[in-house]
């Protein structure tokens, strides 16, 4: 029988609260998995559906809190995490996967997050900034592979502006003050036509 060779390595990432409440939750399965035998496909996805991803989350923060190591079997699942502030960040993934490229994701996951929301990642700046967060996640685990583990690389994807202008509108700022200058200069404009008379 041929070995698993796939890039498929981490089940889920998830941000929880200490009383178990979800703040951000991806499951992943892997893409590519038999489907010919029942037991192959619940096994590489056992928690499809959200009555099967509460219980396993309120139990995994149950078990954490009791550890003192950063890194536990749970359900037949290694599981590495970290307490930031009011949050625990996990990173799952299979009993056979190395622990070191979990635990190396964890710490880009928070790193990350750090440096995009300035050292501040609790629970409600977490939840104010829901679109960044996503979007550092998708730019470390793609689909349960892991794509990047350096922060600075990550960090410089997520709140990098676009290359192109947009409809072809180049430097227009739209803040408050920047419309506050636009209608002054409307202003400005309309009354020198009415001074001409038109």
């Amino acid at each position: 029988m041929a070995p698993n060779l796939s890039l498929f390595s981490v089940n889920a990432i998830l941000i929880l609260s200490p009383d178990g409440t979800r703040v951000l939750a991806k499951y992943y399965h892997p893409p590519h998995s038999p489907a010919t035998a029942a037991n192959n496909a619940a096994a590489s996805n056992p928690y499809p559906t959200l009555k099967e991803q509460k219980p396993f989350e309120k139990g995994l923060v149950e078990k954490t809190a009791k550890s003192n190591s950063d890194i536990i079997l749970y359900d037949s699942r290694i599981v590495v995490f970290k307490a930031e502030s009011d949050v625990m960040l996990y990173v799952i993934g299979g009993v056979e996967e190395n622990e070191m490229l979990l635990w190396h994701t964890l710490l880009a996951l928070r790193d990350s997050l750090n440096i995009l929301l300035k050292n501040a990642t609790d629970k409600r700046t977490l939840l104010e900034n829901y679109d960044i967060v996503s979007l550092a996640i998708d730019e470390i685990v793609d689909d349960g592979i892991i794509l990047e583990t350096d922060p600075a690389t990550i960090a410089g994807r997520v709140s990098k502006p676009p290359m192109q202008e947009v409809g072809g509108v180049k430097g227009l700022d739209l803040s408050e003050q920047g419309l506050l200058n636009a209608w002054e200069f409307g202003k400005k404009q309309l009354a020198e036509r009415l001074r001409q008379g038109l």
